[in-house]
């Protein structure tokens, strides 16, 4: 019992939503990142969908903010694995340059939780953020 009221007060302590960026754009990366820790969020950064995977999986962020194409592994494929595998889904926010509905229609049928056209603007992102995580 006195283990359970311990974990409780680390959480109390360690608040902040922790936050996967799953991007190959360094730039785009960067950007989320300065402003979701300045919102106060822990941010971790996965470079491609397999490295994004691993670390969604290992450290069981609040949320993923997932691009749709990379290398090695595309945004919908690390989607499909992490709908498949996890008994209670990730939060997730797919952001792409891609105009095409068919690609959103496909996310959403996945249950993506937002889907973001790149470019954007911040605050777009920020909003999402916050309503998913509130």
């Amino acid at each position: 019992m006195a283990k359970d009221k311990d974990q409780e007060e680390v959480k109390k302590d360690d608040e902040s939503k922790r936050i996967l960026l799953v991007d190959d754009d360094q730039e785009i990366v960067e950007a989320m990142r300065v402003a979701l820790e300045a919102k106060g969020y822990r941010i971790l950064v996965a470079r491609d969908g397999n490295q994004g995977l691993a670390l969604a999986e290992r450290e069981d962020p609040d949320l993923v903010i997932l691009d749709m194409m990379m290398p090695k592994r595309s945004g919908f494929l690390v989607l499909e694995r992490l709908r498949r595998t996890r008994p209670v889904p990730l939060r997730v926010i797919m952001i792409t340059a891609n105009e095409g509905s068919r690609h959103k229609a496909y996310a959403e049928m996945l249950g993506v939780d937002d889907y973001i056209r790149k470019p954007f603007p911040m605050d777009r992102l920020l909003d999402s953020v916050d309503r998913l995580l509130s």
